[in-house]
């Protein structure tokens, strides 16, 4: 019998570890939209390195080609199509766009800087001076920059999400548990899931203004207006992938819990919910991108400082330069959406065992 060599074995030993960390954590970079690494990182340590190249160039490679084909073109389409504004803005002018925009917000931080050391120089003598019944604390009221209204829009989009998700799960729960409370929703669900965000905006917007009278409360009316626009547009996925969820249960679990005699919360929270969380998580998924697709158009309509008004300025401001603002804000919104997607894919993957990508 021939000796096996203990540097081999160490060797060997070494690399099953590599590859066993290497699959641990292909689960994440599935979820972060990184597939490729995983072969790549194969292909390094020396796993068939020809089947890991066909890999990366169907994960890497045709996403790649895509893209440059996109971008290809639409450089040569673009100059072609002529309108009120001039001819449609190609790749170049749009990242030339980018820089500007950012330039801007640099100038605007720049400008709000310089206000907050003149006003607390102003206030230091005053103080000095014995003059502190003077003393004046001004917010910076520049315009907003394009990172503001991108935060303002992530803001918005969440809050209206949560107060969604908060009706929609419990509102789920009862329709799947209980055939009768299934019975009272499923019109209600029916009639307003195909309603327009354009269509409940001025409604929203009425009842603001009628029960939030306050102009110094804690949020703005255009916030309130486009985050209760999203919540109402948003929840109904939620609602019914919860209620599909919770009614798919294993019947003989419920069996179990009436003979254990377990409470209404216990049986909810120790059967119900984490037998229905993939489905619940699928709709909140679902709730999240149609929330963020409603926001903008809310936004435009409700003059929240977000990324709905910044593209509803650009396009009243009908400059040379505002197609080309209009393109980056909406590559800005994809980009966005499917970085939340991505967020919420990962709190899936942490707390439930589907496969759903």
């Amino acid at each position: 019998m021939t000796a096996i060599d203990p540097d081999t074995l160490a060797a060997e030993a070494r690399r099953a570890r590599l590859f066993t960390r290497i699959n641990k954590a292909d689960t994440w970079f599935q979820v972060l939209g990184l597939a490729w690494l995983t072969p790549v990182l194969k292909a390094a340590a020396g796993d068939n390195p020809r089947a890991q190249v066909s890999e990366i160039w169907r994960l890497l490679g045709v996403p790649l080609l895509a893209i440059a084909v996109f971008i290809a073109a639409w450089a040569t389409l673009a100059p072609r199509v002529q309108t009120s504004l001039g001819a449609i803005p190609g790749p170049v002018q749009v990242w030339e766009q980018v820089g500007n925009l950012h330039a801007d917000a640099v100038r605007e931080g720049e400008k709000a800087v310089a206000f907050y050391e003149r006003q607390e120089a102003r206030n230091a003598k005053l103080i000095e001076a014995g003059k502190s019944d003077k003393v004046r604390h001004r917010t910076y009221t520049g315009k907003p920059t394009y990172y503001q209204q991108i935060w303002t829009s992530i803001k918005t989009v969440f809050f209206g999400f949560l107060i969604g998700s908060v009706i929609a799960i419990p509102l789920g729960i009862m329709a799947g548990l209980s055939p009768t409370a299934n019975a009272a929703i499923n019109p209600i669900i029916q009639i307003f899931k195909p309603v327009s965000p354009l269509a409940w905006l001025p409604i929203v917007t009425m009842v603001v203004s009628a029960v939030y009278a306050t102009n110094d409360g804690m949020f703005s009316k255009s916030f309130l207006v486009s985050a209760i626009t999203v919540t109402l547009c948003s929840l109904w996925p939620t609602l019914i992938n919860t209620a599909l969820g919770v009614a798919s249960i294993d019947k003989d679990l419920i069996s179990v819990s009436k003979v254990l005699k377990m409470s209404t919360y216990s049986k909810i929270t120790k059967l119900v919910l984490p037998s229905a969380l993939p489905l619940i998580f699928t709709g909140l998924r679902l709730s999240l991108g149609v929330g963020w697709m409603v926001l903008i158009a809310a936004e435009m309509l409700a003059q929240n400082p977000g990324l709905g008004k910044f593209v509803w300025d650009e396009f009243q401001n009908g400059s040379s330069q505002s197609l080309a603002k209009i393109m980056v804000a909406v590559f800005t919104i994809g980009i966005i959406g499917f970085l939340l997607d991505r967020i919420m894919f990962a709190l899936q993957s942490m707390f439930t065992f589907t496969e759903n990508r």
